[in-house]
């Protein structure tokens, strides 16, 4: 069966790209390198994305537009429980994005690619991430802000970035703690996700 023209040019151009931009990074991976993974000409990646600007917003939109949902969701049910805890407001934030790690479509690439975003000081990137995707986090700092009210917003914030960090650095898969031999990914993630809220929740009550 022969594949429609979106999946053989446009996916195919944003798979490219997301794993050359997993590897090299943002300003390390060229237009060229990404038409030449992908199979595709110049003229291709400027007719669906205009600029490569836009090709690495592209990436990060496929990605988080999901995320952002799931979490919010999630988030959403944590809210309709009669008495929610920090660790379910935690369990909301940090799982779906566990589950994006393990999407055999490119999830784990993309959490590389995310952990470059932190790393590199692209201002137009971080701009394009605060405008779009901020307000979830806005959204559970002001559930966290109700089940931690000693905690001014200045620390509070402070405190999230932290964990932030960490999740994002656990989902590009950098840590010292590896699979279990006979393990599945699956109960690997469910492990870190345990550890991480566990983890977390401790540093958010922290004196």
């Amino acid at each position: 069966m022969q594949e429609t023209p979106l999946f053989s040019t446009r996916q195919r151009i944003l798979g490219a790209a997301e794993e050359l931009f997993a590897e090299r990074g943002f300003a390390g991976a060229s237009l060229r390198q990404v038409t030449a993974a992908a199979h595709v000409n110049l003229a291709a990646v400027n007719y669906h994305f205009g600029s490569k600007d836009n090709l690495i917003e592209e990436v990060f939109r496929r990605r988080l537009d999901e995320l952002s949902r799931r979490r919010l969701e999630r988030l959403a049910e944590v809210d309709a429980l009669p008495d929610p805890s920090l660790e379910d407001v935690l369990d909301a934030f940090i799982t779906p994005a566990l589950e994006l790690s393990l999407d055999r479509r490119g999830g784990a690439v993309f959490m590389r690619v995310l952990a470059r975003a932190f790393a590199e000081h692209n201002g137009r990137l971080r701009k394009f991430l605060s405008d779009n995707y901020g307000y979830v986090l806005k959204d559970f700092a002001a559930a966290f802000a109700r089940l931690l009210p000693q905690l001014d917003k200045e620390e509070l914030y402070w405190r999230l970035d932290i964990a932030v960090g960490a999740l994002t650095y656990a989902m590009a898969d950098f840590g010292m703690i590896q699979r279990r031999v006979g393990e599945s990914e699956r109960s690997h993630r469910e492990r870190m996700a345990q550890h991480l809220i566990h983890f977390t929740a401790a540093g958010l009550r922290a004196e």
